[in-house]
């Protein structure tokens, strides 16, 4: 079985980014898990489909903005089995996706997403069984957050559990008014078994994620700005839809980071990838690498000629 086969395709053909190929290959090809770690994905994924619901919606835009929308309102965006192989299979689209440059992430009828659901958690609650969602899951979030595109976490309503656990894959996070953001799961007997916990620490620090999760507080607008778990808060929509919409506010704030070449954003996501995940050594060559792939390449060349760099 070979994971993540197309963004591996895709990467490998590239001239010049050896190092970032090389980064991949070092992680299992994008994934966390393999079959050397006896991770079997389609077997598990086989298992996940017996519990349908919902669905994970996808959009690609013309202006390298996809959004991707957790669909199930009537168990508050919770993932259900289905939902969870929809959410790799769409990663998949994305990483195939050459001229993306950026991702929001959203939830359905106004909440992002309130983890698992408890019908398909009771049905797979035997350690061998939940083991193989916890690698599944990490996996897929994981990927999300390496693709080489700048995604935000659109967070309205509630965002609990594993929902919390799916915002902290993204890069930014931007909070609208009333949201709650809560690691629920100490009530629930769990630690984060997504990749929660770790990427948690990276984004607001021991200290804090200790907190968060021990207690499992209530993360309010004020609060996430106030430790860096948001970045951002939005204004409540005058209308559902147009200039006002939380959806094109965060496109707004995210063209900001997003203007410009695709494979210039793209390299931006992945110097920064390397320098977070890789030793120094290993980093500095894979900037390198990098780098050459966009050094006299149409963007650069146009930007010498109109000699934009004081503008």
């Amino acid at each position: 079985m070979v994971l993540c086969a197309v963004r591996q395709q895709l990467l490998s053909s590239s001239s010049g980014c050896a190092a970032w190929t090389r980064l991949l290959q070092r992680q299992s090809r994008g994934c966390v898990y393999s079959s050397i770690h006896g991770f079997n994905q389609e077997e598990i994924k086989e298992k996940l489909q017996a519990f349908p619901g919902g669905s994970i919606d996808l959009l690609k835009q013309e202006s390298g903005v996809a959004v991707l929308t957790i669909n199930n309102p009537s168990r508050m965006n919770a993932f259900s089995g289905s939902m969870m192989v929809d959410l790799e299979e769409r990663v998949s689209q994305l990483e195939s996706w050459t001229d993306g440059k950026g991702l929001i992430v959203q939830g359905a009828a106004g909440t992002f997403c309130s983890g698992s659901d408890l019908n398909a958690v009771r049905a797979i609650s035997n350690p061998q069984d939940g083991m193989k969602m916890c690698m599944f899951m990490q996996n897929t979030l994981t990927r999300l957050l390496r693709l080489p595109l700048i995604s935000v976490a659109l967070v309205e309503g509630r965002a609990l559990g594993g929902g919390a656990e799916l915002l902290t894959a993204c890069d930014f996070r931007l909070v609208a008014p009333g949201c709650v953001i809560q690691f629920v799961h100490k009530h629930m007997g769990l630690v984060p078994g997504w990749g929660g916990a770790a990427r948690l620490v990276h984004i607001v620090g021991s200290c804090q994620a200790l907190k968060l999760l021990s207690g499992a507080l209530k993360v309010e607008p004020e609060l996430g700005l106030q430790i860096g778990l948001a970045d951002g808060l939005l204004e409540a929509p005058q209308v559902e839809e147009g200039a006002g919409s939380l959806q094109q506010q965060a496109e707004n704030w995210l063209s900001r980071f997003t203007k410009g070449p695709a494979p210039v954003i793209r390299a931006v996501k992945k110097v920064v990838l390397s320098g977070r995940e890789l030793p120094l050594s290993e980093a500095l060559r894979t900037e390198k690498d990098v780098f050459g792939t966009v050094w006299g390449g149409p963007a650069n060349l146009q930007a010498l000629a109109s000699r934009s760099k004081h503008k």
